[in-house]
């Protein structure tokens, strides 16, 4: 008996053991059913989004084109029909080449390399045109606490490039003349028009410390020579009605009227004074913003192009007295459908600044400074 129960026992320590050895709960499967599955689509949506890198620009919510924007397309040269656009070089050979130092004025080397007393010799070398820059330069429009005696002294004061500007639009005014006294007053609203939009320009450019100061302003002051030509081919009524219009409005009228718009005159212009081909094409390109989305330009050319068409809205509407200062301006809420697209440019990193720069106290009392010549004049 002894033996039995020393086997009962044995056997009760080995049972015993065993349970112990078990786990508790029996093991789950290592890998968990389909239909338990977490699913890699819906986990991605749940995850916190990755911080995305610091940028000054802010994008601009999608929007819809103006209808009127949107029905609107530009003619080109090369899609004229031979026959017209025959005509309208015709017609543009009637128009005075401007002297030959205006090649040089605007050639790039000149722009990056000439010295203020270089840019002095040439302006000099054209006497009338040295006389209406000083003339220029001494008026309320810049406001010099003492008059200049020459194109040198005028360097010191204002800048090179204001300089050079101010030259390069006198080399330009002696190739337009009026048919009629209400012609006349047009040309005197598009000279106003270019004199405040490269002034904007310039300091605007400064502030904004972009590159080629000169060749953007030259650029600017250049591109308003289609609208001078468009006047030349338009007749008097049509140009007067046409000049009171936003950039749409001209483009649909002066499409309407001659074919072509006043940028793509102008490049044709250009090309008959032999100016080089690239300078011709940066000029045509500063009305195209109107119809050209930011993403179809590169960062360096779209910002360029951006600031000179902007200049050249806000010149045009101070010279015809709708806008009578820029504080109260917002290009980025402005509803007209000229500055649609120029909308997108503005959210560039070397333009986000530009609104700030633009409300200053600096460039405020330049404006009204402005503003106060050409009532004066």
């Amino acid at each position: 008996m002894t033996f039995l129960y020393i086997a009962i026992l044995v056997l009760l320590i080995g049972l015993a053991v065993i349970f112990m050895r078990r786990p508790s709960q029996p093991a789950r499967p290592a890998t968990p059913p389909p239909a338990t599955a977490p699913k890699p689509a819906a986990a991605s949506l749940r995850a916190p989004a990755a911080a995305a890198p610091v940028s000054t620009a802010v994008p601009m919510p999608a929007r819809d084109v103006p209808s009127e924007l949107a029905a609107l397309q530009v003619v080109r040269v090369d899609e004229l029909d031979s026959e017209r656009r025959q005509a309208i070089v015709a017609q543009l050979r009637n128009v005075p080449r401007p002297p030959p130092a205006l090649q040089k004025l605007i050639s790039r080397d000149f722009v990056a390399k000439a010295t203020s007393s270089e840019l002095s010799q040439l302006v000099m070398g054209e006497p009338l045109i040295s006389a209406k820059v000083l003339a220029t330069v001494n008026s309320p429009f810049y406001g010099l606490q003492k008059p200049v005696a020459n194109i040198g002294q005028a360097v010191t004061f204002l800048g090179f490039n204001t300089v050079r500007g101010i030259g390069l639009q006198y080399m330009l005014n002696d190739s337009f003349k009026a048919s009629s006294a209400e012609v006349n007053r047009v040309f005197d609203g598009i000279w106003a028009a270019s004199a405040m939009a490269s002034e904007l320009c310039t300091r605007l450019a400064q502030k904004l410390d972009l590159p080629d100061q000169g060749a953007l302003v030259t650029q600017l002051v250049l591109s308003f020579i289609g609208q001078l030509a468009t006047v030349t081919l338009l007749p008097a009524h049509a140009a007067v009605a046409t000049a009171k219009l936003g950039l749409l409005g001209r483009v649909q009228q002066e499409q309407a009227q001659l074919g072509l718009a006043a940028s793509q005159i102008g490049g044709l212009l250009l090309q008959e004074w032999g100016l080089p081909p690239s300078i011709v094409q940066d000029v045509s390109d500063v009305a195209a913003i109107l119809v050209t989305p930011a993403v179809a330009l590169d960062a360096q050319r779209g910002p360029r192009l951006a600031l000179c068409f902007l200049c050249a809205r806000l010149g045009e509407r101070l010279a015809r007295g709708t806008l009578t200062e820029l504080s109260s301006f917002d290009p980025l809420t402005e509803q007209d459908p000229d500055f649609f697209h120029l909308q997108g440019y503005l959210a560039a990193p070397a333009l986000v600044q530009l609104v700030e720069h633009l409300h200053s106290p600096e460039l405020r009392d330049a404006v009204a400074q402005m503003l106060e010549a050409r009532r004066a004049a």
